[in-house]
């Protein structure tokens, strides 16, 4: 894609861009080959193609802030902070994982990182941020709520439930939706009468926005100003990355819905290529950057497969853990009598 303007970076972010994006891109193949070897099982969804969507919205975000992802989140949750290791351990359903083991692939979560998800439910993560962000504004608490999902979202109750709530409320949302054109397996517009999804968001009174999600610059600008736009106490926000995987939608999709000539197409505008591009011509990035941050990926990668490798399994005997609440002792009154009222 070409880019005429100088961009108003310094190398040095321009690398930290860089970086982040290949950690995601080497993070999502190695899980790909690791799941034909049979390693990882289960569901696996890969972000190879979307990487500036979440490195852009990322940039945007503070510690304080709550993260709500969907079942494609390994490359939210690598660039939020979690360490490669505890996701490739997670994903390999060792207990060193940050869901120790028991979440796999979709569920990730981290409570320092205030990152609540992985969520397996299309659309399931919409309401859980309307909620964190009603006991942020009835607590008082400072952040903001960013809540990421797919096109295929907007086709469930949630959407439209969560939008009228998160405004009638004025809660601090930002609501980033990933439209990546393929519902799973459903094109865009085969689901949607109106494929125009800001203008959805608007009809709840929402600011909307539509950004290249191939840029990963003018995702980061139009997160911060929508991020700025909550935090000033304006209410929620709707962001549209237009973007696109390339891989399937999951590693059993036979991916019959969609033409090679389309995903190669796509594959032109790589993210990753396009923005290293973008900065060689500027003078901000060269090769020897680019070579010597692949190297540190992927020592950074195997480190964590290792990591996964000589992870251990639950006991058996721990199973039942977390599965039911541990019941308190009944006090005991003076007359020696159970205080509870459970007969």
């Amino acid at each position: 894609m070409a880019h005429e303007e100088v961009p108003s970076v310094s190398p040095e972010y321009a690398r930290h861009l860089l970086h982040q994006m290949l950690r995601i891109r080497h993070l999502e193949e190695r899980a790909a080959e690791l799941y034909t070897e049979e390693k990882i099982r289960g569901f696996l969804h890969l972000y190879i193609g979307e990487e500036a969507v979440a490195v852009g919205v990322m940039e945007a975000t503070r510690p304080e802030d709550a993260i709500v992802a969907t079942y494609r989140e390994h490359g939210h949750a690598l660039v939020r902070g979690m360490s490669a290791e505890s996701i490739m351990a997670e994903m390999y359903g060792k207990q060193e994982g940050c869901s120790r083991g028991r979440g796999g692939s979709m569920h990730l979560f981290d409570r320092d990182l205030r990152f609540y998800g992985g969520n397996a439910i299309v659309g399931g993560g919409l309401p859980l941020s309307v909620g964190l962000a009603m006991a942020k504004k009835m607590q008082e608490q400072p952040g903001i709520v960013v809540c990421f999902f797919g096109e295929g979202a907007i086709a469930e109750g949630e959407f439209h439930e969560s939008m009228n709530l998160a405004e009638l409320w004025q809660l601090p949302v930002l609501f980033v939706c990933e439209n990546n054109l393929y519902a799973m397996g459903t094109a865009l517009d085969r689901s949607e009468s109106q494929t125009d999804l800001a203008t959805k968001a608007e009809s709840y009174n929402i600011p909307a926005t539509t950004v290249d999600g191939m840029d990963v610059l003018a995702v980061e600008a139009a997160a911060t100003s929508a991020a700025e736009a909550i935090r000033a106490g304006t209410g929620p926000q709707f962001l549209e990355c237009q973007t696109y995987r390339f891989r399937a939608h999951s590693m059993f999709d036979p991916e019959l819905y969609r033409e090679k000539t389309e995903v190669e197409q796509w594959k032109k505008r790589d993210p990753i290529s396009t923005f290293f591009e973008r900065m060689k011509t500027h003078d901000l990035l060269d090769e020897a950057d680019r070579d010597e941050l692949e190297r540190a990926v992927a020592q950074e990668i195997d480190e964590a497969v290792t990591f996964a490798e000589e992870g251990t399994w639950e006991p058996v005997e721990d199973l039942p853990r977390f599965v039911y609440s541990e019941p308190e002792a009944p006090a005991v009154g003076s007359d020696g009598h159970s205080s509870s009222s459970t007969p």
